[in-house]
Formats: structure tokens, C-alpha cells, sequence
């Protein structure tokens, strides 16, 4: 940015930039504290990883905006027709057939910002009148606004209420994203309004001139319409015939239903106009059940083929090799682990980690432990493995090399603030990770949170409610727990349903038998 003499000037040129691009980056200790008042005064937005750069607001935006942006009125090539600048609050809505979807404002807002308002507004009235009304451009009208303009580019038209909802249904119908249901009002309500405009076109009118085909003649509502939107004469035809013969509240009921379609209209306008309704509420009805049931035996579906493959993964753990005093092999599909790190607080007196009561092991140990063909785990499988937020980059390697992915995680929050180099500890991880085609959570089983909150005790020792979690979301499958602490297990703990075995220093049966 150009360096500037004085505050005044130095807040133009960030502000101007800042509009103009939708950003700026501050390049100096001066420039940085100007642009810190402005973001005080709520001009500028600061970007949460770059100190340096910073985003205008919308007051800062409204405030700041180039009067280039308002000032120059633009002319329609095709009509000849001057558009000007007119004041936002004198624009009515009006009551409108459509009303705006904020995503196409979110849209059209980076365009605003960046080369101003291209295409103007058309609205009913003369460009003196005090009060005009919103004929043609609604979105673009709603974008100016949010984006705090008091001024908005506009089409001035002297023509009367059936002209000004013509323009509207015209824009609507020149859009691909509109229903079947959306068609057929649209349609029914122009030729309505056609036909009362010009009556002398409606067919088997005396003197009519719809059958007619001069020069001078003016043109059917078909022919006007499709000329007008760029759609066929026949679609034209089509649409308005389902909007004539269906009953309006019908048709409103039906939009965006997944009965909104040509094959469902063509046949709901073969019934009696006064049992339309009627006929509409329940096929509604009947397609809500369908979808009922149709989750239903999704969620069946994915039951089955989830015990299925729970009920294979099970039969692998069997064929597993579980022998005393040695680590399984392949035998288990849950597993739960905390492992003994090596901590930096070092006793001389013990020749171990301080407040460890068992013997600490390497993250290069902890790696090589289940690794390969050394696995206690089958080949798909899912591992619970708790870490401390210091150790959490050593997790992953071990996990990874475990052969496991990291998927999530839940947080131990352990009330009670204790000790830390950098941070004074109170939480814990246990980190969720998974290997191979391990079926996942049915999806209306209740997951657990991913924090949980409860004082610590002694050390080391976890909550019983996530080994309650683990055996409420794998009841039927085995399950083994490294490195198992020494009285960890009180009476009427879960995990001495006999579905969880043991391994490690402190197993809560002897080492390597199962529970």
C-alpha cells in the first residue's frame, strides 16, 4: 500500500482497498494501528490466523464504498431505456410470488462488492414519484441492502398493477430451478392477466383473433409467453392447463413435495376440482408412510448386515491364539488400551517415572508391542487408546503403527487442575481409531459426547463410564484391555461380565488369562 502523510489519509487508503478487494493486509506497525482502531470502531474485521489481515464490515463497507459505485446512471441496450440511482427505503415489495432465498443474495454479494450493481431494478412508477413498487429483481434489491447501500440502480416503468406482476411471473418463468407446481401457478396467473389485457385473443371470442394470423394481429397468450420466457409453445400450453384445472391451494400444497411433478399433476388434474385437496393430503400422507417405511427397512438393513459382520469378526477372534502369560494373537475386535509412558519427572530413588507404580516403557516399545503379526487384534477391529495432551503426537504414532486410523476422539475432563511443563493438566484423550471394515455405529444408537467431566482419583485411574460406553456399543463382542490397573475393577464393574480379557503389568486377573 502507498505510504500516506496523515491518519486521515492513511484510514482512506486501508478502508478504500479494504472495500475494493475484500481485504487488506496491514504492512507497517502504522498501518497495523490504524487498522486495530478501525476494527474498534467496527470498520474492520480481523482474520483469526493472520494478525495482518483484516476484512471490511458492513458498516465499514457502507461507510467507505467508492461514490463511483452510485452515481453513474446506465442505460438499457436493448430498450434505450436510462436507469438511475434511487433510494432504497422510497422501493415497496410489494406482495411478491416468490420470496427472496438468502443463497442467491450470498451470492450475488461478492459481485456487488467488486464491480457494483451491473444490472438495475425494474419498479413500478416514474422516477419522481415518492413511493415506487418493486417490479423485476428482488434478490438484487435484498443483496444492496444487506449490504447496507442506500441507493439502488433501477428500470422506472409507468404501467399499471397487471404489468408490474406480469414482469415478476416473467423473471420467475425464465428460471431453471422452478417446479412443476411453481410453473403451473405462474403460467394460469399470466394468462389470467393476459387475457383480461388483451381479451380480444382469447379463442372462441366473436371477432376473436386467436385462430387469426395477420401482421397486425396481436399475439395468443401461448405465443406472447413462450416468446417471453423462451420456452416452447406446447410447455406454455402444458403448464397452463395443470394451473387451470388444479385448484390453487392444491398446487401450493404440492411445492417442493416429492410429489411435485408432471406425472402427479397430470393426474391430480383428472379429479374433481373440490376433491383436490383431498386427493393431494393424502397422497402425502401415503408418501410419508412410504418414506417411513422405507427407513425403516434401511435401518434394518443395515442392522442385519451390520450383525453379520460383527458375527464373522467374532468368529475370527475365537480362532485366535490366547495362551497364558503371553500377548494374544488376532483374538479381539474391541480393544481398550492405557499404555505406561515413559514421563520426563524421573525418581533416582525408584529408577522410574515419579508417581508410576509399574514399570514405564519406550514410545519405540509401545510401537513394536502389537505391531504386525504381533497384533492381539483381528484384522478389523477398533482401539480405544488413552493419551495425555503432551503425548498426543506419540499416540498417533503408535496407533499407526498398531495399524490403526485415527477416527475421533473423547476428552476426560478431570475437574481438579494438576501439574505441566508448559500448561497445568486437566484433561485426558481417549482417541477412537479403527482398522480394516469394522462396522460402524448404527446410526440411531446414541453416541457418546465428546467430553466428559468427573474428578480423578488416584493416579492413573479412568472413569468406569467409558468402559460402560465401550460395552454399551460392542455388546457382543470381545474385548481386551491392555495394561489393566491394579484394583481398577470393583465389584459390579462391567468388565467382569466375562466378555473382557486382560493383558499387562496390574491385569485385573493373572496375566494373560482371560477374565
Amino acid at each position: 500500500m502507498n505510504t500516506v502523510k496523515t491518519a486521515h489519509e492513511r484510514v482512506s487508503a486501508i478502508m478504500g482497498v479494504a472495500v475494493r478487494d475484500g481485504q487488506v493486509r496491514s504492512a507497517d506497525h502504522n498501518e497495523r494501528r490504524t487498522c486495530i482502531k478501525l476494527n474498534v470502531k467496527g470498520m474492520l474485521r480481523r482474520d483469526s490466523k493472520d494478525a495482518d489481515l483484516w476484512y471490511p464490515t458492513e458498516a465499514g463497507t457502507k461507510k467507505y464504498r467508492p461514490a463511483a459505485t452510485v452515481a453513474e446512471p446506465a442505460e438499457d441496450p436493448a430498450g434505450g431505456r436510462l436507469a438511475v440511482w434511487r433510494d432504497i427505503a422510497s422501493i415497496e415489495i410489494g406482495t411478491r410470488l416468490r420470496l427472496a432465498d438468502q443463497s442467491k443474495v450470498d451470492g450475488l454479494k461478492p459481485s456487488f462488492l467488486e464491480i457494483g450493481q451491473k444490472t438495475p431494478i425494474t419498479v413500478q412508477g416514474r422516477e419522481g414519484d415518492e413511493r415506487v413498487i418493486l417490479s423485476a429483481g428482488l434478490h438484487r434489491l435484498e443483496t444492496a441492502k444487506q449490504l447496507g447501500w442506500e441507493k439502488v440502480l433501477c428500470f422506472h416503468e409507468a404501467f399499471d398493477d397487471l404489468d408490474r406482476e406480469l414482469w415478476e411471473i416473467d423473471e420467475n418463468l425464465c428460471r431453471a430451478e422452478l417446479t412443476p407446481a411453481d410453473r403451473a401457478l405462474f403460467v394460469a396467473r399470466r394468462k389470467e392477466i393476459y387475457l383480461e389485457k388483451h381479451p380480444e385473443t382469447a379463442q372462441h371470442v366473436s371477432g376473436g383473433r386467436a385462430r387469426q394470423s395477420t401482421a397486425s394481429d396481436k399475439l395468443s397468450f401461448a405465443e406472447s409467453t413462450a416468446q417471453a420466457t423462451g420456452q416452447d409453445k406446447r410447455t406454455v400450453q402444458r403448464d397452463a392447463s395443470r394451473g387451470e384445472k388444479i385448484v390453487d391451494m392444491a398446487l401450493h400444497r404440492l411445492r417442493g413435495s416429492r410429489l411435485d411433478n408432471g406425472s402427479f399433476l397430470d393426474r391430480l388434474k383428472q379429479v374433481p376440482q373440490d376433491k383436490q385437496l383431498l386427493y393431494v393430503e393424502a397422497a402425502l400422507a401415503d408418501e410419508k408412510r412410504k418414506a417411513a417405511d422405507a427407513k425403516e427397512n434401511r435401518t434394518k438393513r443395515l442392522q442385519h448386515s451390520r450383525m453379520i459382520r460383527a458375527a464373522v469378526i467374532n468368529h475370527i477372534a475365537e480362532q485366535g491364539k490366547r495362551v497364558a502369560g503371553e500377548m494374544p494373537r488376532a483374538a479381539f475386535a474391541v480393544g481398550y488400551c492405557d499404555v505406561p509412558w515413559q514421563q520426563e519427572a524421573w525418581s533416582d530413588e525408584t529408577g522410574q517415572d515419579k508417581g508410576l507404580s509399574y514399570p514405564s516403557m519406550t514410545v519405540d516399545e509401545l510401537m513394536s508391542l502389537c505391531a504386525g503379526d504381533r497384533s492381539p487384534f483381528t484384522q478389523d477391529a477398533i482401539l480405544y487408546f488413552w493419551t495425555t495432551t503432551n503425548r498426543l503426537a506419540d499416540a498417533l504414532r503408535i496407533i499407526g503403527a498398531w495399524g490403526f486410523t485415527y477416527v475421533s476422539m473423547i476428552t476426560w475432563d478431570k475437574v481438579n487442575i494438576g501439574m505441566g511443563r508448559w500448561v497445568r493438566d486437566r484433561t485426558e484423550h481417549l482417541i477412537i481409531c479403527k482398522r480394516g471394515n469394522f462396522p460402524g455405529i448404527d446410526l440411531y444408537t446414541p453416541k457418546p459426547e465428546s467430553l466428559y467431566r468427573e474428578a480423578k482419583t488416584e493416579h492413573s485411574r479412568k472413569p468406569v463410564w467409558f468402559a460402560e460406553e465401550i460395552e454399551r456399543l460392542y455388546p457382543d463382542m470381545r474385548k481386551l484391555e491392555l495394561f489393566q490397573r491394579k484394583e481398577s475393577l470393583q465389584p459390579g464393574d462391567i468388565r467382569l461380565n466375562g466378555k473382557w480379557d486382560f493383558w499387562g503389568n496390574q491385569a485385573g486377573t493373572p496375566e494373560g488369562e482371560a477374565a
